[in-house]
């Protein structure tokens, strides 16, 4: 069993550069590494490209890094709990490409697994179709949409054992699974590191490099 190394939340924050593309996993807050992105915030970190479900509300979790503007564009379905999202969003301080949940889902899985991209209908008249190719199958149109991948994620996990296997508790596990299995750097926050049994993980820890713990 390959260990995988616990460092601190400061440690952590130091492996993301200026301009890098993050996920980050959590909806309105639940499941997000609040304890990761507190220090992120500390330390300044800006230019980041954000890919996310929601931007959380704007002094808790991800909505934190746009109020102090170390956002420089935003991939999320919902931006609604944090009014400075759309703020800066009007003012053209912040790039916002507002995504449909199922088909962020869908994007961020093309990205795991190496799929090009994939065709869909959701979005098909509305803004979402803006700058997208347009595809013809049996006489049905189709938005292609294409994959999703990022530099680092950043999750949260309830119970991560030494080998970094994750469990999540109930709803915390929302994104935050399949965003690790997008990145090419993967830091999981764990409110408890212990034992995990083998058939119960959710997330094996052949995708985590990092372990922070609370």
């Amino acid at each position: 069993m390959q260990l995988k190394p616990i460092i601190s939340p400061e440690q952590a924050v130091e492996k993301i550069k200026p301009n890098d593309r993050v996920m980050i996993g959590g909806f309105m807050a639940t499941g997000s590494p609040l304890n990761v992105i507190n220090h992120l915030v500390h330390l300044g970190t800006a230019e980041l490209n954000i890919i996310c479900t929601d931007t959380g509300y704007a002094d808790k979790g991800i909505g934190q890094l746009i109020s102090s503007r170390q956002a420089k564009s935003v991939k999320a379905s919902h931006i609604g709990l944090n009014p400075e999202t759309g703020r800066q969003m009007n003012t053209g301080e912040l790039e916002v490409e507002l995504i449909p949940q199922g088909t962020l889902a869908e994007r961020i899985r093309c990205g795991r697994a190496g799929v090009g991209g994939f065709l869909t209908k959701t979005g098909l008249g509305t803004t979402v179709e803006e700058g997208k190719q347009k595809v013809t199958v049996e006489g049905e149109e189709y938005l292609l949409e294409l994959p999703l991948t990022a530099d680092v994620a950043l999750v949260k996990a309830s119970i991560v054992d030494k080998a970094g296997n994750c469990i999540f508790n109930k709803t915390t596990k929302n994104f935050n699974p399949l965003m690790a299995t997008a990145a090419k750097l993967v830091i999981v926050e764990a409110e408890r590191v212990g034992e995990v049994e083998a058939d119960h993980f959710t997330l094996p820890g052949t995708f985590v490099d990092f372990i922070v713990a609370v």
